[in-house]
């Protein structure tokens, strides 16, 4: 990948599919094009990403394709077709609030003189989901499936996001739809998914970054396994997805326009003292290193080098007011970005510098490894709070921890032990964001900033659920 997360892939001579990441949320959009005319899938809201390369590359957009309405970000489809006079296409089953081309299964639709795109029904992620197959016409060959959330690498998607009422026929509905996407398409097929890249959209993660037919029906479970293996291994690993999701298919639905992110206003310190204490949100963008160093008292951390967008919409009170602290502008249009894509729009306020010029106040907690933690509890007792989901904890813990996840601690605060907390995660991000929400309601902290896979080394006591 380039510094903007573009690449060009042949998928034939002539044919170059981009993919254009965005990592903090596990997604990858494509633009698809022959050198002249190309035609886009799944764009994310800020859509200034596409319009620099079609800019750059000259090429003339005709079609923006969507697979499903999605539940885990803000589409930019319907702001890229309006910007850019391209034909905004889905399923014409969705019941949207937006003029849009509707596509059936088994339509085949010409752009350019070069590529063919073949729409498929393909039900399981969604009950309307859809799959693009690319021919290239010179030679009728099958080049490539672009499945949104249907077949994955390695995986498929999540079939439990509409609600448990759906799952079980939404998930037999995948299975059916993986196995109809594995007849259609020769092994050299190329699959462009657009989840499952570290998306909690995909039932289980995988770390290849390209694949083909051919691989899955090799190395793909739902190609592998009868139908009620198939069922009973992936609900068996679902677990719980981000709190934000429930509020971005009826934005989707309405036909999101395209985002602002011009800068927001400059909080003074006094504005932002009275935001903490009005119970709003005020998100230090530092790395949690300097965070736990020093910070404004009552600030959170939500460091840009970790899942922020995530974290954040998975934990605050949707329409909370948010102002954002962070050492410079870049980093505050970088924050704003990530935002936009789950649905903030406009931060309330910002500032940028150190903590001191913020508000003139400065906390800190202590930071620490894992060698540490053993230290402590030698000497003396130490309560230990593991933050990792459910599932991780399970799977292995020190012994005696606490578990409250991420995802339930603002509600289970007041059932923590009392005394300083050790918190842990598995490599320290979650344990930071644990860290200062604790912090800022009154509990004494110290953030484990180590990997979990150093607990025994440290001569810590593990409970494993293997044993």
């Amino acid at each position: 990948m380039t510094a903007n997360g573009f690449d060009g892939r042949p998928a034939a001579p002539g044919v170059s599919v981009v993919p254009i990441d965005t990592p903090s949320l596990g997604d990858r959009s494509y633009l698809v094009h022959d050198g002249s005319v190309a035609f886009a899938v799944d764009p994310q809201r800020d859509i200034d990403r596409v319009l620099e390369l079609l800019d750059r590359d000259g090429l003339s957009l005709t079609h923006v394709f969507e697979t499903h309405i999605h539940n885990d970000y803000v589409t930019g489809g319907a702001a890229l077709a309006k910007e850019t006079g391209a034909a905004y296409l889905l399923n014409g089953r969705d019941q949207v609030a937006f003029d849009r081309e509707p596509l059936h299964d088994g339509q085949r639709l010409g752009i350019g003189d070069r590529l063919r795109v073949e729409v498929v029904a393909t039900p399981g992620h969604t009950f309307h989901h859809l799959s693009y197959v690319l021919h290239d016409q010179r030679t009728e060959r099958k080049l490539a499936v672009f499945s949104g959330g249907s077949l994955l690498h390695g995986s498929t998607g999540r079939p439990d996001l509409l609600g448990p009422e759906h799952t079980d026929r939404l998930v037999r509905l995948q299975y059916g739809s993986a196995r109809r996407l594995g007849e259609l398409l020769p092994d050299d097929a190329l699959l462009y998914p657009t989840h499952g890249f570290g998306s909690f959209c995909a039932a289980t993660q995988s770390n290849a970054a390209q694949s083909t037919i051919g691989t899955e029906r090799a190395v793909n479970p739902v190609l592998l396994h009868d139908e009620d293996t198939y069922v009973r291994q992936l609900l068996a690993g679902l677990g719980d997805w981000p709190a934000y999701y429930v509020h971005m298919a009826p934005l989707n639905s309405a036909g999101p326009a395209r985002p602002d992110l011009t800068y927001p206003r400059e909080a003074t310190a006094e504005e932002i003292r009275r935001r903490i204490d009005a119970g709003e949100w005020v998100v230090d963008l530092r790395n949690r290193t300097a965070f736990a160093a020093g910070h404004v008292p009552g600030s959170l951390s939500f460091g840009l080098d970790g899942s922020f967008a995530t974290h954040l919409g998975w934990l605050i009170d949707w329409g909370t007011p948010i102002t954002l602290l962070g050492e410079s502008p870049e980093h505050i249009a970088q924050a704003q970005r990530e935002l936009v894509r789950i649905g903030i729009d406009r931060p309330a306020a910002a500032a940028t510098g150190r903590p001191e010029q913020w508000t003139g106040q400065v906390a800190a907690f202590g930071q620490a490894g894992f060698r540490h933690l053993a230290e402590a509890l030698r000497e003396r007792a130490a309560v230990v709070l593991d933050v990792r989901r459910t599932e991780e904890f399970d799977a292995r813990h020190i012994t005696g921890a606490v578990n409250a996840p991420l995802h339930e601690l603002r509600s289970r605060i007041p059932e923590l032990p009392e005394g300083r907390l050790w918190i842990h995660c598995q490599s320290g991000y979650r344990a930071s964001v644990a860290a200062s929400l604790l912090a800022a309601a009154g509990r004494d902290v110290v953030a484990v900033d180590d990997h979990f896979d150093r607990v025994a080394d440290a001569g810590l006591p593990v409970t494993s659920a293997a044993a």
